[in-house]
């Protein structure tokens, strides 16, 4: 019975905490891709010569930006 309910609190408490790690992880993955990733992206399309492609993704992400700012 005791090993019963240590198997409970312990699935209980490591859910928890996996919970929480992939809720971290989550908001580690947006800044990164949003402070990161999508700027070298857009850099590497304007050095590639894709500037007709970067420059609307440029105008669409910031709209969005502007939107989601004032919300």
């Amino acid at each position: 019975m005791l090993s019963l309910l240590f198997a409970i609190c312990m699935i209980w408490i490591f859910g928890k905490v996996l919970f929480f790690g992939i809720k971290a992880a989550w908001g580690i993955s947006k800044f990164l891709v949003t402070v990161v990733l999508l700027p070298l992206v857009l850099i590497g399309m304007v050095i590639g010569g894709l500037i007709y492609i970067a420059f609307p993704i440029l105008i669409v992400v910031g709209i969005v930006a502007l939107i989601s700012s004032k919300a």
